[in-house]
């Protein structure tokens, strides 16, 4: 029979399941905002409720340390899932700036970069894999998260790239540059998958490598 702290870290898991899925979803509407769809609200719905689960898991990890006083792997496992709902909370800050661009982009009736779409999609992949690491403490799956990261990176790249080469044709500067920062932003995901997944790798190995995509700011 399964015990309370047992059970309570079976909660943990159900809600960090729960805080990923409202991240994919916010990636998605926030794709979905800059390809004119009337979803802007949705994100900022979504991204309240990320805010709201991130509260929540907190005051969940909390009472499993104040109440259970966990050791060893359990102890690794709650200090990592604090961890990575704070970039889960910054992931949909990131969407809600994408939708905040997007408004602009729409009025100039842009064409979009397949490859932001591209992008968005690569990150939804790496946050869904990087939680499902956590929940069955899948060592190869998160380390396939972070390697994966090189693909968004290069993405980012190309669409730096194409567009330069739209701006110097005939696409309006400030356009461009709303779309850049839509890519970056999408960039920036990505390297908050990284971040989830390298605290997957910590809470299963107890060693947390030297993380150079932390980043300071949202």
């Amino acid at each position: 029979m399964a015990t309370r702290f047992q059970r309570q870290l079976e909660e943990l898991h159900v809600q960090m399941i729960t805080m990923g899925s409202l991240c994919e979803k916010v990636i998605g509407l926030s794709t979905r905002a800059i390809q004119g769809e009337n979803c802007i609200r949705d994100v900022f719905d979504t991204d309240k409720e990320i805010d709201a689960k991130e509260r929540e898991i907190e005051n969940l990890c909390m009472r499993l340390l104040l109440h259970q006083q966990p050791v060893a792997g359990d102890l690794r496992q709650i200090s990592a899932a604090l961890k990575m709902i704070s970039d889960m909370e910054r992931i949909g800050d990131q969407a809600a700036d994408i939708a905040d661009l997007s408004k602009f982009i729409e009025d100039n009736n842009i064409e979009i970069p397949k490859l932001i779409s591209q992008m968005a999609d690569m990150t939804v992949k790496m946050v869904s894999e990087s939680i499902d690491a956590f929940v069955k403490a899948d060592l190869a799956l998160c380390r396939q998260v972070i390697d994966n990261d090189d693909k968004v990176d290069d993405a980012f790249n190309q669409v730096k790239e194409e567009l330069a080469q739209m701006m110097y044709q005939n696409l309006d500067t400030k356009a461009g540059l709303d779309l850049l920062m839509t890519a970056k932003y999408m960039e920036r995901i990505g390297d908050h998958a990284v971040n989830i997944a390298e605290w997957v790798e910590y809470s299963i190995t107890g060693v947390h490598r030297n993380n150079e995509h932390q980043m300071g700011g949202k």
